[in-house]
């Protein structure tokens, strides 16, 4: 049961101040859509659970991001351990020019599991989670590269569900997909948060309205309002979350 939290938390870049004083609780095995206009600080708050941002110069951090209530950004959190817990999905697919197999089992290899069997039974346990299994089963040894994108979206999904995360953040994962491509991943999405905590970064809408169970609308770096998702689309508190979902800006 994984819960995932942001307690006060203020980021700039150089003299950028990207997200203000945000306070947010993600609770296990729910779909927290974050939503708001391009710029707005969606993806810099989604990616400080896996401390991404850490690679862009001049970020800095003031207040808490946990998971499991462990802080992320404490002096004694090993990256890569803290990483294998944390998966992550990119708006484009990024399958690596190996095999689907090779895909699938690189983050196992990394943390030193080479035997055959383990390798084996996980990297069809993770293309079954990912719905993926019963396309590709038969051509494991195939390049990742021939894949259409959708399916190579459902890969990478599944290369980061065998390293058994607790937490999965999606950028904007269907947003290069097709209707139907898309279609598939939102089903995938809405079954593996039986398994895992999910936030998702989502300019669709209609999206977010489909798979999420909560919703937090960002706006210039700040949250604007957070709750149930029927209840930011149909009966928002704030004028502003009011004027972004009915399409008057953004």
């Amino acid at each position: 049961m994984t819960q995932a939290e942001a307690k006060n938390v203020n980021v700039w870049y150089n003299n950028f101040q990207a997200l203000k004083n945000i306070n947010l609780t993600f609770e296990p095995n729910t779909i927290t859509a974050l939503i708001g206009p391009s710029g707005c600080g969606k993806s810099t708050f989604l990616r400080l659970f896996n401390r991404m941002n850490d690679l862009i110069p001049k970020f800095r951090l003031e207040g808490m991001v946990t998971v499991n209530g462990q802080n992320v950004y404490s002096d004694d959190v090993r990256l890569d351990e803290m990483r294998k817990n944390v998966g992550m999905v990119f708006q484009k697919p990024n399958p690596f020019p190996k095999s689907i197999f090779e895909n699938v089992a690189y983050g196992l290899r990394v943390n030193g599991i080479n035997n055959k069997k383990i390798l084996e039974e996980t990297v069809e346990h993770s293309l079954k989670q990912a719905a993926l299994w019963d396309e590709v089963k038969e051509s494991l040894k195939k390049s990742a590269l021939e894949l259409s994108g959708g399916q190579q979206q459902r890969l990478c999904i599944a290369r980061a569900l065998a390293v058994q995360p607790k937490l999965i953040l999606m950028d904007e994962p269907a947003s290069a997909l097709d209707p139907i491509s898309t279609a598939k991943i939102e089903e995938l999405i809405f079954e593996l948060k039986k398994t895992y905590t999910i936030l998702i970064v989502t300019h669709n809408l209609q999206q977010a309205g489909r798979i999420s169970d909560l919703t937090a609308f960002l706006y210039l770096g700040e949250l604007i309002e957070y709750n149930h998702t029927k209840k930011i689309f149909l009966n928002p508190d704030d004028e502003r979350t009011q004027n972004y979902i009915t399409g008057r800006f953004g």
